[in-house]
């Protein structure tokens, strides 16, 4: 592999760009920066004086910041000089400054840059300048705490770079990512910033960070995690998780990615009970004590309470959607039939169906248009879920679950505070759509449990009054708010749906949350729909939802939603076809059972049944319209659905009351 990265470079090399001087840049007012500021600083850089390379070092890592000046310095091939002279400086501080500029330039260029380094072996450079600050920091002759207050600082410049710049490699290019895994040296290197006591906080925190990069479903670097018995790696890991601030959160986010890839879970801990469960804790009680106020210290300026809040929900986020497998393993889930509410046999029909496939939510920034509920109403609300009155009755029953036991009694509550954010600044904003995000995929992966399954009643028990309280707190009072926040409305959709797929039964409608979710439907219909995946959009969330609550609501709402649900369908050819297929799929799962009362009372009394006669053709001809080859699962999902609408109407013809 090192072989194959040095032939590309002399390869790029014998293209010869570097060779050729840059031509001035036709821009008047860049030409003159060109002239003043950029190859004089250029000329000392190369200078036969250690001071005047030192100076320029540092100076054009000053510069380097700024937009034009970053622009300059690369058309006059910096990247080639730093590589081939300034990186290999026998002075430190040159080094420093040296790699100083590569790592602003990874942090601000886009991905290809990167991309470009790698090409033109970086890697080497890297993996000796890694060598060469482990060996400094580990060394006893002379030993790193005796060295001058100086050079200290400059290794610790060094290494805070090396970590960044790995990270953007390892994000830009897979190829890049396992070159770096592989390298022992680099390995070594950032095994050695976790372990030793005297590491900054800063180069911690970046080190840390750069683990997280390279241990998402990374097998090697996950073994290599847990089999560094030389810097007992893991052990630190769990000792960091222990303790608190920015590095704990950090530490946490690895430890994610060790136990999802060796999968630690709730079924099969592992070492100590190590599982997901041991991380909820530590990260909820961030989620309390930070506030979107002042700074925490973090080299190049700070780390700001956002980037911690941040961190935080999103460990939680996939903490809530990795839950999800563990279920799966434990055999707790929904068995999906190939017919979603209709299955081959007639008997399925009497199966309360679960709506459709679960969503993934997607980051979007809401805005935060709610009035702030009065907060000692909110913490008694929240003392009935999780007060230790009610713990025992509650949660008992899942204690062979600790990491949902622990979501629910200690991340759940934070989440529901955070959502209750009013600020409308971004940051407040950007939090509150983390929030919500890691509330929603929490809840979908309950929702895919089979509750019919009388293992399950126990999850139910303890899930249902903190459905409610979701609902109460964060739903309800943001579609009072009649927001007009599409990024909001879709997040709250989604979590909704997922909420009202385990209340089936349930009395938690607070108002005309029902007409809400229509009205969003219908604006919905302005918006251009998600080409990627159709099934995602915010008009079939409405769908799923509405169907949801049909199940559990009174005549009058069940027929009213049943109309609607009709409507969407018999508006072809000009409805989506996506709502079109979310739409039958619900109303097979809400009238697919007559002995339902809604079955006779809704179902039959308003002829249902002539309706959805009515619209096979009109379903059959949007199956033609889509291209299988282009939208393959909207054209599968399509015929599906086509499908069950034959088989449903002719349960139905034969089943009349």
């Amino acid at each position: 592999m090192g072989k194959s990265r040095r032939n590309r470079a002399k390869a790029g090399q014998r293209s010869d760009p570097i060779a050729k001087p840059a031509k001035p840049p036709s821009d008047p007012e860049l030409a003159a920066i060109r002239e003043k500021s950029i190859l004089p600083v250029l000329k000392d850089l190369q200078s036969p004086e250690p001071k005047s390379r030192s100076a320029a070092a540092g100076a054009i890592a000053n510069i380097i910041q700024d937009t034009r000046c970053r622009k300059l310095l690369l058309r006059e091939k910096v990247v080639n000089i730093l590589l081939t002279e300034t990186l290999t400086d026998a002075s430190l501080e040159s080094r420093a400054a040296g790699w100083e500029i590569l790592r602003v330039l990874t942090a601000e260029e886009e991905a290809d840059f990167c991309i470009h380094l790698y090409r033109v072996d970086i890697l080497t450079a890297l993996q000796h300048a890694c060598a060469k600050i482990a060996a400094t920091l580990t060394s006893s002759n002379p030993s790193f705490s005796k060295t001058t207050k100086a050079e200290q600082s400059f290794v610790w410049s060094i290494a805070e770079a090396l970590t960044e710049i790995l990270s953007a490699l390892a994000l830009a290019q897979d190829e890049a990512l396992d070159a770096v895994v592989r390298n022992e040296q680099i390995v070594r290197f950032l095994f050695t910033l976790i372990t030793l006591d005297v590491t900054t906080a800063p180069v911690l925190n970046s080190a840390l960070s750069c683990m997280i990069t390279l241990s998402e479903d990374n097998q090697k670097f996950v073994e290599a995690i847990l089999t560094n018995d030389s810097s007992k790696c893991y052990k630190q890991l769990i000792t960091l998780k222990n303790s608190d601030g920015y590095k704990a959160v950090l530490a946490c986010g690895v430890l994610h990615n060790v136990f999802s890839v060796v999968q630690w879970n709730d079924q099969s801990p592992g070492k100590d009970g190590a599982c997901d469960a041991i991380l909820v804790p530590t990260l909820s009680q961030t989620l309390k004590h930070t506030q979107l106020s002042g700074s925490i210290a973090n080299g190049h300026g700070s780390t700001s309470p956002e980037e911690v809040l941040q961190l935080a929900l999103e460990v939680l986020a996939s903490i809530g959607t990795a839950l999800r497998e563990t279920l799966e393993q434990g055999s707790r889930g929904k068995k999906e039939g190939s017919v979603k509410g209709v299955d081959d046999t007639i008997d399925a029909m009497d199966a309360d169906g679960e709506g459709d496939d679960d969503e993934e939510l997607s980051d979007n920034d809401p805005a935060a248009d709610d009035d702030e509920m009065d907060q000692d109403e909110m913490e008694a609300d929240m003392d009935m879920v999780t007060g230790a009155d009610d713990d025992e009755v509650n949660l008992e029953g899942i204690d062979d679950l600790p990491t949902l036991k622990e979501l629910i009694q200690e991340a759940i509550p934070q989440l529901i505070k955070l959502s209750h954010n009013a600020a409308n600044d971004e940051t407040s904003t950007l939090i509150r759509g983390h929030a919500f995000t890691a509330l929603n995929n929490i809840a979908w992966t309950v929702s895919c449990l089979d509750f019919t399954d009388g293992s399950n009643v126990a999850i139910l028990q303890a899930w249902t009054p903190v459905a409610q309280m979701i609902w109460k707190e964060t739903i309800a009072p943001v579609l009072a708010s009649d927001t007009a926040d599409v990024g909001l409305a879709t997040i709250l959709t989604s979590l909704s749906w997922a909420i009202a797929r385990t209340l089936h039964g349930q009395s938690f409608l607070s108002g005309d949350e029902h007409k809400k979710f229509i009205s969003l439907f219908h604006a919905s219909q302005n918006f251009n729909p998600d080409q990627d995946d159709p099934f995602q959009s915010l008009g079939v969330k409405c769908v799923g939802v509405l169907g949801q609550l049909a199940l559990a609501a009174p005549i009058e709402l069940n027929r009213e939603i049943g109309v609607f649900l009709l409507t969407v369908v018999k508006s072809l050819p000009e409805a989506p076809a996506a709502d079109v297929i979310e739409s039958l799929n619900q109303l097979f799962d809400i009238y697919g059972d007559e002995n339902k009362e809604w079955d006779k009372e809704v179902f039959w009394k308003d002829n249902f049944l002539q309706h959805l006669e009515e619209v096979v053709p009109r379903v059959k001809a949007m199956v033609k319209t889509i291209d299988k080859r282009k939208i393959t699962e909207l054209r599968t999902r399509a015929e599906e659905a086509n499908l069950n609408l034959s088989r449903f109407i002719k349960y139905k013809q034969t089943h009349r009351p």
